[in-house]
């Protein structure tokens, strides 16, 4: 699955952690895949789940 990284900024940014956000945003590709960053979004509070743009999500 796929997010949008502009939710991932959005969601830190509503948090305060600006830096953080902007971090991301240079490191991070425009659609992040959510299995190979599972890790760094746990870390970050980020939840792909919830997310509101999830690309190339099976449904359940």
């Amino acid at each position: 699955m796929h997010i949008d990284k502009a939710e991932v900024l959005a969601s830190l940014r509503a948090r305060g952690l600006h830096a953080r956000a902007d971090w991301v945003d240079r490191e991070l590709p425009a659609m992040v895949d959510t299995h190979k960053h599972n890790s760094l979004l746990r870390m970050l509070g980020v939840d792909p789940d919830r997310a509101p743009d999830k690309v190339g999500s099976a449904p359940r």
